[in-house]
């Protein structure tokens, strides 16, 4: 029997995640969104045009994220999830759904206090709609990508005190490497 270190351990388990993608289904402004993979920051511009047609429109009744297929999701991810209350809450009183089989993605969904803005549930739902593959956007300049990894880390912070202080360095640093690469262009 072969054992593994942990670090051997998670470098496997990093190797081996399926590459992140999303697809997508509406039925009468009832909005499904199915992350599969590893889903993180290289997926922003995706996501990010996902909502602007999902809360574009004048159809919108409610959205359901399944995460049963989530392998991974990372802090950009996670903030346009909770972009996504925060944009129901402008234009519904019910509650978006996030469904999570999976421990691990469940956990840090209840850490950034998710439990607060979604209905969570951790059984699979049988939904009758028709998935297709959104097509993944990976075209725009690095200064536009940055502003919105700021903007979901922002949205993020704003659900409680503390992911204020845990992604505040994070939003930091970020909004200041472009000014450190402007002041070292000026010398």
């Amino acid at each position: 029997m072969m054992r593994l270190t942990m670090s051997a351990y998670w470098r496997y388990q990093v190797l081996n995640m399926q590459e992140g993608k999303i697809l997508i289904a509406e039925n009468r402004g009832v909005y499904v969104l199915k992350f599969i993979g590893d889903v993180r920051l290289t997926l922003c511009s995706t996501i990010d045009a996902l909502l602007k047609k999902i809360f574009g429109g004048e159809d919108f009744k409610s959205v359901v994220i399944d995460l049963t297929e989530t392998e991974g999701i990372d802090s950009t991810a996670l903030g346009f999830l909770a972009k996504i209350a925060v944009n129901t809450q402008e234009v519904s009183s019910r509650k978006p759904t996030i469904v999570s089989t999976r421990e691990d993605i469940t956990r840090v969904l209840s850490s950034m206090g998710f439990e607060h803005y979604f209905c969570l549930r951790d059984w699979p739902l049988a939904l009758d709609y028709s998935l297709e593959e959104a097509p993944v956007l990976d075209d725009e300049c690095a200064d536009s990508i940055r502003q919105k990894v700021i903007d979901a880390h922002r949205t993020l912070m704003g659900l409680n005190p503390q992911n204020q202080e845990e992604f505040e360095p994070v939003v930091f640093a970020l909004e200041n490497c472009t000014l450190s690469r402007e002041v070292k262009g000026v010398h």
